[in-house]
């Protein structure tokens, strides 16, 4: 059966070839259009998540993803302009040398082409996709989730019209799309067009990760789901365990990089622990505690609605919300044990004053991100200085972590010659 996605991808395909000839100074422009447009359409886009909202019938933790603010449609704008002033990496030549016979061998950045990336319930991936696609040289087709279609449709019509309004050559302005269908079927569609997509990219849970996985044809790069941990160990500064744990968990316990889990090492136990419960509980923050933690609990007169015995289910679990598991471990080496069994690869803290400690959980977590001393919070594209990000990769072909402008370019050999021929 013909594909019916196939006439759209060859426009794309062919427009792509012309933005990745594009110069830095047109993308830039076309950014700095496209931020002033979601600007100036933010009464349109408030208007099409309202009626995404009314339509939802999702829990809690997935309308915070989905609501959008005339604060959050302003860091849109904000994360554009960031990736605009971003070093452009095409074009860039990484190393050169000279071969004994003279040849020059370079290894030059080029966009990797054409991305797929189908994403869920939050419509601010729509412009930080498409900026960092537009900049990195890459044409993208955006498939957002249908529980969010009308605010992703409008972000993308409102940052589309900015790109029309540049200096960009019209023909490369068809590079960035958007998949205006909400048939599941379609996303089957995208998996299949092999000859015309080089990278699928996608964001949400494990359902969308799983059936992307069993029926992409193309190469995929996961952003899958978050369950990090915050390890203390007893020799941390107590202000600054506080500080950290109630920001890794309650600044906005409903995002992939919250602390899903808290690991406290024994000589933590009465130093930290026995201070952190009551002060978890007071933000609202309801425990699932290990036999250990369980009875400090006891002990210190915690509320027994802040609490209940920990379930093997509960560790291993991305939460999204104001829950958080608790255990008790003898050393390091316990907790690093626990992240082997049941982390996924996003982000990991420890947080230590023992230097030695610190050197040993870095080199033994295998994280995207590993944290010291510092919240679970700052495994953002954003907050890391990449500007926008696509997303935040746990594999590691090609990419591992927070995915920027620089990961969505790869290398191509040129080669310099003056007549040389093989012998």
């Amino acid at each position: 059966m013909t594909n019916p996605l196939t006439p759209q991808a060859e426009k794309i395909r062919a427009a792509s070839r012309w933005l990745a000839r594009a110069s830095t100074a047109q993308k830039n422009d076309a950014l700095i259009r496209a931020a002033e447009s979601i600007r100036a359409a933010t009464p349109q886009i408030l208007e099409a998540n309202a009626i995404d909202l009314q339509k939802s019938q999702r829990d809690q933790a997935f309308n915070d993803r989905l609501k959008l603010t005339e604060q959050r449609i302003e860091d849109m704008a904000l994360a554009i302009e960031e990736v605009i002033q971003l070093p452009d990496p095409v074009g860039r030549v990484d190393s050169m040398w000279r071969r004994p016979n003279g040849l020059k061998v370079g290894r030059q950045r080029i966009p990797l082409g054409v991305i797929g990336i189908i994403y869920e319930a939050r419509p601010n991936v729509t412009s930080d996709a498409a900026a960092l696609c537009l900049k990195s040289g890459n044409a993208v087709i955006l498939r957002g989730g249908s529980d969010a279609h009308a605010s992703s449709k409008a972000v993308f019509e409102a940052f589309q019209a900015g790109l029309k309004a540049s200096s960009l050559d019209p023909r490369a302005v068809d590079a960035i799309a958007f998949l205006d269908d909400t048939d599941r079927e379609s996303v089957r569609y995208l998996l299949e067009l092999e000859d015309y997509v080089d990278v699928i990219i996608p964001r949400g849970g494990k359902g969308l990760i799983r059936f992307v996985n069993e029926h992409s044809r193309i190469p995929v790069i996961k952003h899958d789901e978050g369950v990090c941990h915050v390890v203390v160990e007893g020799s941390a500064k107590p202000e600054m365990v506080d500080s950290i744990v109630l920001n890794a968990k309650t600044q906005r316990p409903t995002v992939c990089n919250a602390a899903e889990c808290l690991v406290v090492l024994k000589n933590a136990l009465d130093v930290h622990l026995a201070r952190l419960l009551p002060k978890l509980a007071e933000a609202g923050v309801f425990l699932y505690l290990d036999e250990t933690s369980l009875a400090l609990a006891e002990k210190i007169g915690l509320p027994n609605s802040c609490y209940q015995s920990a379930k093997p289910e509960d560790y291993g679990k991305e939460f999204l919300s104001l829950e958080l598991a608790v255990r008790v471990v003898d050393d390091l080496e316990d907790a690093i044990q626990h992240i082997a069994e049941f982390g996924s690869r996003h982000t990991e803290a420890l947080l230590t004053e023992n230097h030695s400690l610190a050197e040993a959980f870095v080199d033994a977590v295998d994280s995207s991100c590993v944290v010291i001393n510092a919240s679970t919070r700052f495994a953002d594209g954003g907050q890391l200085g990449l500007g926008a990000e696509i997303g935040i990769s746990t594999t590691r072909l090609h990419a591992y972590g927070p995915m920027g402008i620089e990961e969505l370019t790869t290398t191509k050999f040129v080669i310099f010659g003056s007549g040389q021929v093989r012998t």
